[in-house]
């Protein structure tokens, strides 16, 4: 009985200082690679998102995250005048658009 209750016993002292510096390298080893798998793509793309809408201009063709066809027919900061159809025009927020086809693809794309 004497024996069970030493081999339940916990460790001296000076044995298990090592336990922690591996424990924080796993936890910095987690972070770093969280931050390059996950975080870092996800910047890249925002920022790749952000100079695809930067570039915008009159004539392209864009389509919206509702599903909405248009072209391009007027620019301001933040919003887009989209003509949907002859003589419609819709005035759209830069954010909602999906995809952009720029004058040159669309060409290209057609032929």
């Amino acid at each position: 009985m004497l024996t069970s209750i030493i081999a339940m016993a916990p460790p001296q002292g000076g044995q298990g200082g090592g336990e922690i510096y591996s424990t924080l390298i796993m936890f910095g080893l987690i972070i770093a690679i969280f931050y390059f798998m996950i975080i870092r793509p996800q910047q890249k793309r925002q920022k790749e998102r952000e100079a695809l809408l930067g570039q915008i201009k009159k004539g392209d063709k864009v389509i919206t995250a509702g599903g909405i066809h248009g072209e391009v027919v007027g620019l301001d900061e933040k919003t887009l005048l989209v003509e949907i159809a002859d003589k419609v025009k819709v005035k759209i927020e830069r954010n909602s658009i999906s995809v952009v086809n720029k004058q040159g693809e669309v060409e290209a794309i057609a032929q």
